[in-house]
């Protein structure tokens, strides 16, 4: 009667992985790796640390105090502890300034992705405003505001915390979610040329950001998405005083609790064009292609945890005689579940790789292709495959994992915010398919082809085929239905996700025929043939529904 379960341990996140540190092994080069080596390590002490914090305090949130004692509107927040810490740990270790370092070169986005891999599950979510900030500084280096452009950028750049800013992003209204065209916030220009907002946004996520880009719509410009511009804030004054903001309130949110995400009215708030007047949508969009993969990212750090967690409790739990572990069924069920989370850490991987070669200059036409093409599939399948893990760890612990004291909920309420975050799965199916209409499904069969022709001798005869037949369907659902607008959107999603999966495959199988050749591992082999069995084929037709 005295019996108490041994709780679950977090393993090293850097050291334990097998899938990171073969990943990086083969992709980072030796030198980079090594004087990198010291912030991975960092992260993954940091995210032990925290984890056995949060498992040891009662969880807290935000709050937000409007008035002082003497009745004056003051919007004060107070953050959390991981939050408070998130500014001095990020620009530390480069989170944001990584991406963009050109002494790092075409690997720049791999190590920063390396390092969001590492930080997010143990960041409360101040990656959030991180993503927001790179997407920013992404849409940044091309303004033609240059005088904007040379004060804003270097802060959020900044590897040091005492010029460190965040920023955050500002298109959500009540009109309109995704439909940003029927934003109702509006800009004045003033006789002296300053611009000035008004309006109402709806979700400002980390509303403590010290900059902002904001949609709106200067007074005489059409409706519609075109007549929409685009405007950077500066949050405060320099005496810290709020640039025309007031904060209705915080929003009460099943998960990302402690991510401070307000409703917020614009009165006369001061801006500055990043550039035209018109086609704000178009401008702002650099920082969805970035804010997207840190979206995938950040699912697949959450799979990280929910995986580690769940493998190190079946070796301690005991049930009919032996670990859980042991158990045939447990075993295979989990082992499926991690072959499904390699086979998306490829896919996420190689985007970043991707983004990273094209911004250094190394990449062609080509390459800014297939990562317009790869930006939507992997936000859109590895999201959802995020809430689906982090599901299966509540199962996979029983009782105690429904128990909000044990912080097995928490992964599966915020990751319940992957499919939503920059764009439901629906939007990136659509945007994938507008992707599709411009650059044609041939730069995605070229590379499959070619990442197939790298496995050759590794990956079976049988796996191979089942990957092309896969993507050969994709192709030849596309010509028939390429006039019927209505059947190609219906099916985008499932087309999405056969395109995701068959691409994840081919990925897959290049890296375990590395893997096996050059690490004598065998394990990325296996998984490729439990994902491959798991179907990688979506597409029903619509005839059939």
């Amino acid at each position: 009667m005295n019996f108490v379960q041994a709780a679950a341990q977090l393993a090293d996140p850097y050291r334990d992985d097998r899938v990171l540190q073969s990943w990086l092994a083969r992709v980072l080069p030796d030198e980079q790796r090594h004087a990198a080596e010291p912030d991975f390590i960092a992260l993954a002490q940091y995210a032990q640390f925290t984890y056995a914090r949060q498992t040891g305090t009662m969880p807290s949130e935000p709050t937000l105090t409007q008035w002082d004692v003497w009745g004056n509107r003051v919007d004060r927040i107070e953050l959390t502890e991981t939050w408070r810490e998130g500014p001095a740990f990020a620009a530390k270790h480069g989170l944001v300034a990584d991406g963009h370092d050109r002494a790092l070169g075409e690997f720049a986005r791999v190590q920063q992705f390396a390092k969001v891999y590492l930080y997010h599950a143990a960041s409360a979510f101040y990656s959030c405003p991180l993503a927001m900030t790179d997407g920013v500084a992404t849409a940044l280096r091309d303004a033609s505001n240059t005088a904007l452009r040379e004060r804003v950028l270097p802060r959020l750049l900044s590897r040091d915390p005492a010029t460190f800013w965040i920023s955050g992003q500002w298109m959500t209204e009540n009109a309109g979610g995704s439909d940003v065209a029927m934003s109702e916030t509006t800009a004045r220009r003033e006789s002296d040329g300053a611009w000035r907002l008004d309006g109402r946004k709806w979700f400002t996520s980390a509303i403590n950001a010290e900059f902002a880009l904001a949609l709106a719509r200067p007074e005489g410009n059409p409706a519609g998405a075109d007549g929409l511009a685009l405007f950077g804030v500066e949050t405060r004054d320099a005496d810290g005083v709020w640039n025309g903001i007031t904060i209705d309130r915080l929003k009460d949110k099943l998960g990302t609790r402690e991510l401070p995400t307000a409703e917020i009215h614009l009165h006369g708030t001061c801006a500055e064009l990043v550039g035209e007047a018109t086609h704000g949508v178009r401008a702002i969009a650099p920082v969805l292609q970035v804010t997207r993969l840190w979206n995938a990212f950040g699912a697949l750090s959450t799979m990280q945890r929910c995986l580690a967690l769940t493998r190190d409790y079946a070796r301690r739990r005991v049930a009919f005689g032996k670990p859980l572990i042991e158990q045939p069924l447990f075993a295979d069920a989990l082992a499926g579940r991690e072959a499904e989370a390699e086979a998306a850490f490829h896919l996420a991987t190689e985007v970043a790789l991707l983004l990273g070669r094209i911004e250094s200059g190394k990449g062609g036409a080509h390459d800014a292709a297939l990562q317009r093409l790869l930006t939507p599939l992997a936000k859109l399948w590895i999201c959802k495959l995020g809430v689906g893990i982090a599901s299966e760890t509540v199962e996979a612990f029983g009782g105690i994992g429904y128990l909000q004291d044990s912080g097995i909920p928490l992964l599966l309420r915020d990751a319940q915010v992957f499919p939503i975050w920059e764009g439901a799965s629906n939007v990136q199916a659509l945007d994938f398919l507008r992707a599709l209409d411009r650059l044609g499904i041939d730069p995605l069969l070229d590379a499959l082809d070619g990442w197939l022709e790298a496995a050759e001798g590794v990956a079976s005869e049988a796996d191979a085929e089942t990957i092309h037949a896969a993507i050969r369907h994709a192709d030849l659902w596309l010509r028939d239905h390429v006039h019927d607008t209505p059947a190609l959107q219906a099916g985008a999603l499932r087309l999405g996700l056969t395109c995701a999966r068959s691409l994840a495959a081919a990925l897959l199988a290049r890296h375990a025929t590395w893997a096996q050749r050059q690490r004598n591992d065998p394990e990325s082999a296996r998984a490729l043939r439990r994902f491959v069995a798991h179907g990688l084929d979506r597409i029903i037709d619509l005839d059939m529904d």
